[in-house]
């Protein structure tokens, strides 16, 4: 369809969701209870207000009646975009400058269509996983209540074969669809037809704590500041004790990463799972190399330099030896493999895992230093069995 097509289809749907004349909360469906109904332009409506610590590309800022949230970076080497979050029931600003055409979106929402499993473990960690309708692809979903909402046919598949069907989200018109850091055309087209599309982009945080700090942006959509506030004070405190704990303990060799479609990818010493190594107490060649990402190495390459490590750390979906010579025989070379110190992540990892990084970082610790937490309950990692 035409850009103009997108916006009569769009104009349609919104009249036909009119009642009548009668006040009513926005077509974004924010919550009637959470709605201002006699408005008052001196008060303050955030009583609660997140204050960004760790996360770099990402800032908010409170005006009475609405935040702004811009992401700096929502994929990679875009420009900033910047969102005004409105209460609802407030006005809509006299916006000038960069605002004066942002996207305004009524918070907080209690329709949000959702385009990573990350977004799930941060709702789910806020208890508002039933703001959840739409996710991108419903055979990645973990967590039980989602899972029931999809079986109820409560959460829809609106992009099955990572294409989104633009049609099936104008339709169902979600108070939000936040992306997952990455460009897609079809946003555009949801923005001309009246359809408010947030970035998410956590994943391009370098750090564990930064990663996790973006609850805090789903906070703002739900109207759980107080909650996130409480919630990443606490995981951050047991991150950094953690920490603490395995810094004691002399450094373990690790090995990390796979081969995919014939080459290693390598975590590189300047992201994410980098750090988490480092933290966790442990050590690896590649560890000095301050890029972000993942490096692409050949096997002899990673085997010369790692193939002696005792650990080796990985989040395949393995849970026998079988699986993994099966899935490249060389690896049997390694000594990690020969000693039985293979540790795999579970699914539960890719949708909770950026959540809650101190369970993650206790889960490395008992793995790379057992002597340090001899009775610790292990919530993401498990080794994989010798079948």
């Amino acid at each position: 369809m035409s850009r103009v097509s997108w916006a009569a289809l769009a104009a349609a749907i919104a009249l036909a969701l009119i009642p009548s004349a009668c006040a009513s909360p926005p077509h974004t469906g924010a919550p009637r209870h959470a709605c201002i109904t006699d408005f008052d332009p001196n008060a303050d409506y955030f009583p609660d207000k997140s204050t960004v610590v760790d996360a770099t590309n990402f800032t908010l800022s409170y005006h009475r009646s609405y935040q702004v949230l811009t992401v700096k970076q929502p994929y990679p080497n875009a420009s900033p975009e910047s969102y005004v979050l409105l209460r609802c029931g407030a006005p809509a600003p006299q916006l000038t400058g960069e605002l004066a055409h942002a996207q305004q979106i009524t918070v907080p929402v209690a329709s949000l269509y959702s385009a990573s499993t990350t977004h799930l473990g941060m709702l789910a960690e806020l208890d508002q996983t039933d703001v959840v309708s739409g996710v991108a692809a419903a055979a990645t979903v973990v967590n039980p209540a989602l899972r029931q909402r999809i079986q109820a046919g409560k959460v829809t598949e609106y992009a099955p074969g990572a294409q989104v069907s633009v049609e099936a989200v104008v339709a169902a018109r979600p108070g939000v669809l936040v992306t997952a850091g990455t460009d897609d055309p079809s946003y555009a087209k949801l923005r001309d037809a009246g359809i408010d599309v947030l970035a998410d982009a956590e994943w391009l945080e370098a750090t564990p704590l930064g990663r996790a700090e973006w609850v805090k942006v789903f906070a703002a959509l739900t109207g759980t500041e107080k909650k996130a506030g409480e919630l990443y004070g606490r995981l951050r405190g047991d991150y950094g004790k953690a920490a603490e704990k395995a810094a004691t303990a002399r450094p373990v060799e690790v090995l990390s990463g796979t081969m995919q479609q014939g080459t290693w990818s390598m975590p590189a010493g300047g992201g994410y799972a980098g750090q988490l190594i480092v933290d966790a107490g442990g050590s690896y060649p590649w560890a000095g190399d301050t890029r972000t990402g993942s490096l692409q190495l050949n096997f002899e390459s990673v085997y010369a330099k790692a193939g002696f490590a005792p650990r080796w750390l990985v989040t395949s979906d393995w849970k026998t030896l079988d699986d993994v010579l099966a899935a490249d025989i060389r690896y049997g070379r390694l000594a990690a493999v020969r000693e039985g110190q293979l540790w795999s992540a579970s699914s539960d990892y890719w949708e909770r895992g950026a959540a809650r990084p101190d369970l993650v970082l206790a889960d490395l610790v008992a793995i790379l230093h057992p002597e340090l937490d001899p009775d610790h309950e292990f919530v993401f990692y498990r080794q994989v069995t010798r079948g």
